[in-house]
């Protein structure tokens, strides 16, 4: 698929330093043939935090790159979806131009690295869905034949 044909994806949380951070990685790891990702945070942190680094390191994505962003830093970009995982609400400038789909996923900036681990699972469950959910979307309808003049969807 095309680079415009792809769904541009937000993930937004509070610091873009745990949550969006893995959201966006899982979304360009295992869905760049249907969307492009971002991320931001609503108060950004000062850099990713080294749970967070770990712990997508376990699943072989590598964030050493990457840096915690505010809305402001993607200027003018334009989302077909924003996802929320912040706990707050999207910014009404934001919200008003494009879908949110909001997540409830815990913060795992302050806790233990195997509840951390248990967030990044729960995220890339989701990511995996909303990546599936695309593609379905996607996805020109397929009519089959039976041979007795009946069509199966």
């Amino acid at each position: 698929m095309n680079a415009a044909k792809r769904k541009r994806v937000l993930f937004l949380c509070i610091g873009n330093a745990c949550r969006s951070q893995m959201a966006e990685a899982f979304a360009r790891t295992y869905g760049a043939d249907i969307l492009l990702a971002a991320s931001a945070g609503l108060a950004p942190a000062i850099k990713i935090a080294p749970d967070t680094l770990k712990a997508m390191g376990e699943k072989n994505i590598d964030l050493r790159d990457q840096f915690p962003k505010s809305l402001r830093h993607l200027g003018r970009a334009e989302f077909d979806l924003v996802v929320n995982l912040s706990g707050s609400s999207v910014p009404e400038d934001l919200a008003s131009r494009t879908k949110v789909l909001e997540w409830e996923v815990d913060d795992p900036v302050f806790m233990k690295y195997d509840q951390h681990c248990e967030i990044r699972d729960q995220i890339e469950k989701l990511v995996m869905s909303l990546i599936l959910d695309l593609r379905q979307q996607a996805a020109p309808s397929r009519l089959r034949g039976q041979g007795s003049g009946r069509l199966e969807v």
